[in-house]
């Protein structure tokens, strides 16, 4: 690994096991949850195989949410929370990540959160970036960097100035010497969603981290669970060096319909769950868990 400065994010449950690019700035944010088990946490980060529970589109105060079931699954997760955007609804206030934190809070020192469009409902979704504090990353940009285990792993801001992020993961990328990489930010490239149309102004950074050799591109924004088959920027299937999408909205704000079926979707689901990544060295294994059961879907991936 290319050396890196220590985070700061996630008191001791992550420290030592997270390199950033950047040193973020410390966290003003009183209202912050002590994690249950920081010494469980931090070996499960130390150990060759990293676990990671991710999901987007978390929660409100409205009565519907079911972001207390969701959170149930991640207690029984070690390991990484990476959360897909739009943390908090309808806005990312300060009001309402007081719901958030009822909830997922729980695993603030071991959460590293990406913005979405929710979140930036707030001005320079400063309700996001107080919450969260240096775990959001530096100087309020909304995108980061850090290794865990094998794997490079990059959060991406999806709602704001993108041309600035395109020179730096292209330097970010440069940089990282591990096989393995992983990027996730809120609105997807591809999607079969009803409600959002894939974001195609993301395309630049997927083909930086395609050119990249990455792995793997992790989003939310529709609300449901969809996997598409590795593929390139454009969407052709691409089983040698393609990445593998997942779509995550799932993580307890409403429920949203599909269209038909983008090519190379391989799995769909309209319901709350938590996606469960175990990055390995050398590969990956996957699996949704939905809340209610049901629904399966589960395999594994080489690293390019």
């Amino acid at each position: 690994m290319s050396a890196k400065h220590i985070c700061t994010a996630g008191a001791a449950a992550l420290l030592g096991l997270l390199a950033c690019n950047d040193q973020p700035t410390q966290s003003t944010e009183p209202n912050r949850p002590v994690d249950p088990a920081p010494a469980a946490e931090s070996a499960a980060l130390s150990a060759a195989t990293v676990t990671v529970a991710a999901a987007g589109d978390i929660t409100g105060c409205s009565s519907g949410s079911q972001a207390s079931a969701t959170a149930k699954l991640v207690e029984k997760i070690p390991g990484l929370v990476l959360t897909l955007g739009d943390n908090a609804y309808p806005d990312g206030s300060t009001a309402n990540f007081r719901c958030y934190n009822s909830s997922w809070g729980k695993f603030k020192s071991r959460t590293r959160p990406a913005p979405g469009n929710h979140d930036y409902h707030m001005s320079n979704a400063a309700g996001y970036f107080s919450y969260f504090g240096s775990a959001a990353g530096p100087s309020r940009r909304g995108y980061y960097s850090f290794d865990a285990g094998a794997w490079h792993i990059v959060s991406l801001n999806s709602e704001s100035n993108l041309s600035a992020e395109g020179p730096w993961l292209k330097a970010d990328l440069a940089a990282n010497r591990a096989k393995c990489t992983l990027a996730y930010w809120h609105q997807p490239l591809f999607t079969s969603g009803a409600v959002h149309p894939p974001a195609t102004k993301m395309r630049p950074l997927f083909t930086i981290l395609y050119n990249a050799g990455a792995e793997i591109v992790l989003s939310g924004h529709n609300h449901q669970y969809e996997r598409f088959a590795p593929q390139n920027p454009t969407g052709a299937a691409d089983p040698t060096k393609g990445i593998v999408q997942f779509v995550a909205g799932t993580g307890g704000e409403g429920t949203y319909a599909f269209r038909s079926p983008m090519r190379n979707s391989q799995a769909r689901y309209r319901g709350f769950g938590v996606l469960r990544l175990e990055l390995r060295l050398g590969g990956y294994t996957y699996s949704f868990i939905p809340v209610s059961g049901g629904f399966k879907d589960t395999g594994s991936g080489p690293c390019h």
